[in-house]
């Protein structure tokens, strides 16, 4: 017999406004323990006003408004982070981590943050966790080291570790890999992942539709604003229902071919296809190298 898995996030009807311009209009979403939900669109689509909205992180002159907006069962406050309920990975590794503090006094004050005790150990610990312990590059190592003797990659799973710091209920991850090599990006969500599976829900935020193909469990696509499909991945991925869905799949040939011969993406763990509105960005491995232990 199956069991019900709990709602780590329920938004019904939310609307941000800006300025006096609504920008989001009445969206509604789930995302339940333990499973990945994906949410693609174009720039301006309002994919990141929404993760920001949830987050807390949104300026005083916009306003958020819901008829529901639950984490964990419980409603989300507003104007400020909402505490361990809810973890933030932001998109650029590079400018999110303080620069003249150790990423171990880092990962210590978003401990205390939760109300959690921190000591070394503790801290190690919390590092290896999100992978970051290698022979060459250890954990207690890392610890000691400033932002920017780390890699990207590196310093994106430090930023795992904070955001999961007080053992969310639900994660929030804002293109955590468009600055990071399509292996090191991988090994991100992999973190990222396995994190929820252990009973946190994800909402993942990415234009990259092999990794949605990859680790989404549903997928929500936004268009000015509005969520205008949603349902499972492997419905929305090879049987789209709106046509703006239909034409981001087949701006991507390799998941227009896999729609066409009703297979799923012909795309390997490695790929990362990025939609057309995403092209001006720096290609997979243009990005900075990474160091080893990434």
């Amino acid at each position: 017999m199956s069991v019900e898995r709990q709602d780590s996030l329920r938004i019904e009807g939310l609307r941000v406004t800006i300025a006096g311009t609504e920008v989001l209009h009445g969206v509604s979403l789930i995302v339940r323990a333990g499973e990945t939900v994906a949410v693609v669109g174009s720039s301006g689509s309002g994919k990141t006003t929404l993760a920001r909205a949830l987050v807390g992180l949104h300026r005083h002159h916009i306003r958020v408004d819901a008829d529901r907006l639950e984490v964990a069962g419980e409603p989300l406050r507003r104007r400020r982070p909402d505490g361990p309920r809810v973890g933030y990975v932001p998109q650029d590794p590079g400018n999110s981590l303080n620069p003249v503090y150790r990423v171990g006094s880092q990962l210590a004050e978003a401990l205390r943050a939760h109300g959690i005790r921190p000591h070394h150990d503790l801290i190690v610990q919390r590092l290896r966790e999100v992978g970051l312990d290698t022979q060459r590059a250890p954990a207690a190592s890392l610890a000691r080291r400033y932002p920017h003797e780390l890699s990207g990659g590196q310093r994106q799973r430090v930023l795992i570790a904070i955001a999961l710091a007080g053992r969310p209920a639900l994660i929030v991850a804002d293109e955590p890999t468009s600055a990071l090599d399509a292996t090191v990006a991988t090994r991100v969500l992999d973190t990222l992942v396995a994190r929820s599976r252990d009973g946190a829900g994800l909402l993942l935020i990415t234009h990259d539709l092999a990794v949605v193909a990859q680790v989404a469990n549903d997928v929500a696509v936004m268009l000015h604003g509005q969520i205008v499909e949603h349902g499972p991945a492997e419905r929305v991925l090879h049987r789209p229902e709106h046509p703006y869905t239909r034409t981001l799949l087949d701006a991507v040939p390799d998941m227009r071919g896999a729609r066409d011969m009703g297979g799923g993406p012909a795309v390997s763990p490695e790929a990362s296809v990025r939609a057309p509105w995403d092209r001006g960005r720096a290609a997979p491995g243009q990005a900075a190298a990474s160091a080893p232990g990434t």
